[in-house]
């Protein structure tokens, strides 16, 4: 007589908790080939990003931008100011304790997944080791340029984008090894670093930045 329990339905119950587990994990990220694509977070983004200021020369703006940068800890890597460009970075560890605790958790059920199936019969192997975050560069891109002068005087708007390229460490797939350097952006969506870097920069000049 045939069982109609066994490793098989085990198997699939493990597996269906994995999916489960790897949906609730996922969370919204920005590719860097969705960065200048139109989402209808975009205005939001802008709004985020940007201020004008009533200033009538570019360049004391982009030196009090670049002091604000550095005292946000980065690092001004290029500077263009017929542009009213900067860009700056500065590294940091990616290391996060639930993505650590998550890659262990992976690791263990799906070795179970793989004895429970050895046990059945199945020489395949399911054992997955997600890579994890190891360390990343933070990036910022400034650009600040002059509006149309009016009754109101001279006005520049800055606008500034902060993203991150993150590095992941080594894992595995079945019998396939992950070789660590695997790289990706996101866009850094959180609104107190931009709060922050507008704080220092309103000090500096001495001006309170308008909203758009």
């Amino acid at each position: 007589m045939r069982r109609s329990g066994g490793p098989k339905p085990r198997r699939a119950f493990l597996l269906t908790v994995l999916l489960l587990m790897g949906a609730c994990a996922s969370g919204p990220r920005t590719t860097s080939k969705e960065f200048f694509q139109l989402t209808p977070d975009s205005a939001a983004n802008k709004s985020m990003q940007t201020r004008r200021f009533e200033i009538s020369d570019g360049d004391e703006l982009l030196s009090a931008s670049a002091a604000a940068l550095q005292d946000l800890g980065f690092q001004v890597t290029e500077s263009n100011r017929a542009l009213g460009f900067l860009r700056g970075a500065k590294e940091r560890s990616a290391r996060e304790r639930g993505q650590e605790w998550s890659q262990g958790l992976t690791a263990f059920f799906t070795t179970l997944v793989t004895i429970l199936g050895a046990a059945g019969g199945s020489t395949s192997s399911v054992i997955y080791v997600p890579p994890v975050d190891l360390h990343q560069q933070v990036n910022a891109s400034l650009i600040a340029h002059p509006l149309k002068s009016g009754d109101e005087g001279a006005r520049f708007e800055v606008r500034v984008m902060f993203y991150r390229l993150v590095w992941k460490g080594e894992g595995q797939s079945g019998d396939i090894y992950i070789a660590p350097g695997e790289q990706k952006m996101e866009m850094i969506r959180d609104a107190e670093i931009y709060q922050r870097f507008f704080a220092r920069l309103n000090k500096s000049v001495f001006l309170e930045g308008e909203r758009i």
